[in-house]
């Protein structure tokens, strides 16, 4: 039986992943995108998006990825919904099989599966998200000028955010599960220095409160005493980190410490060539709807310029 394979195949979606899907498909490449459980990637969890470029008045989540989705679809994208689970990078054209899929065949894959926020899994905080609750301080943010913000979390990136915040916030308070802080010490330092920052060390979160308007508290326990406690917030702010999507990538192409794909500097490409990654599956700093929209355009050009300089071969010949 003869077998179909593809110029390219994008694993993943979100900004990076369709914008790499419009320009393969505009460059009469066919490229398929395989989607996920959570297509549009966690954009589809955002209500208004201000921050990116186009849409003066904001757009909400939902609707931007749809747009991506359709104007890739335009020119010529073909989607598939599942889950990749296995990558043959021995050989190319490189095969992959998972869940809800038949076996695919690929001279180029770009990597666009994301990274996804931690989250405290506490009562009341999914059913939450987008409404008063956030993993993403300079997306949502702004959302809460002049109100009261709780941010949880004890690294880098809790104090950097809780720092960002400021500028929005009426009030901010850290919380954190330990009375000590895994932050670097400069970043403690300004942290500390905030006026409109203060502290609920050593609380362990226990729920989410709201009401139908939106956010109101975060019941804490203190671990010293063992007494439970509300803080008063508007919005709850979750900077325990983020976790790429790259368990399935183990041992195929080279990850860092974090599980996050390598690029050598300045291209999209991986230490597999034909491969390519972008957006937040590469993305430990910005992870922002526009870099990773960037990443995508890059990678889809990368792999273009790739699949240029490759020998032309008549795969079927080989796999029928």
């Amino acid at each position: 039986m003869e077998k179909k394979v593809y110029k390219s195949v994008v694993i993943g979606t979100g900004p990076a992943g369709y914008t790499a899907a419009i320009y393969l498909a505009r460059a009469n490449l066919n490229p398929l995108v395989i989607e996920g459980p959570q297509p549009g990637g966690q954009l589809t969890t955002t209500t208004d998006v201000e921050n990116f470029p186009g849409f003066p008045d904001g757009i909400m989540g939902p609707e931007l990825m749809e747009n991506m989705r359709k104007q890739a679809e335009r020119f010529g994208t073909t989607f598939v919904t599942g889950w990749v689970t296995e990558i043959d990078t021995s050989q190319r054209p490189f095969k992959l099989t998972g869940e809800g899929l038949e076996e695919i065949w690929a001279e180029t894959l770009i990597i666009s599966t994301g990274a996804s926020a931690k989250y405290l899994n506490i009562p009341g905080e999914q059913d939450n998200v987008g409404k008063g609750v956030s993993a993403c301080a300079t997306c949502d943010g702004f959302f809460f000028r002049g109100k009261k913000i709780v941010v949880i979390g004890g690294g880098d990136s809790a104090m950097e955010e809780a720092n960002f915040l400021t500028r929005f916030a009426s009030e901010l308070t850290i919380v954190h599960r330990r009375d000590e802080l895994r932050a670097s010490k400069i970043m403690q330092d300004r942290a500390r220095e905030n006026e409109k920052i203060s502290w609920a060390l050593n609380r362990t979160p226990l729920e989410v409160l709201a009401t139908g308007m939106g956010v109101t508290g975060l019941k804490v326990r203190n671990n010293e005493t063992g007494a439970e406690e509300v803080i008063e917030t508007d919005g709850l702010f979750v900077a325990i980190g983020h976790k790429p999507n790259t368990d399935f990538l183990r041992g195929k192409v080279e990850l860092n410490e974090h599980g996050y794909v390598i690029v050598k500097p300045g291209t999209t490409e991986t230490s597999v060539p034909g491969i390519f990654a972008a957006g937040d599956v590469q993305d430990m700093k910005y992870r922002q709807a526009i870099t990773a929209a960037g990443s995508g355009c890059q990678a889809a050009l990368d792999c273009e310029k790739f699949l240029e300089g490759s020998m032309v071969h008549d795969w079927s010949t080989t796999l029928g």
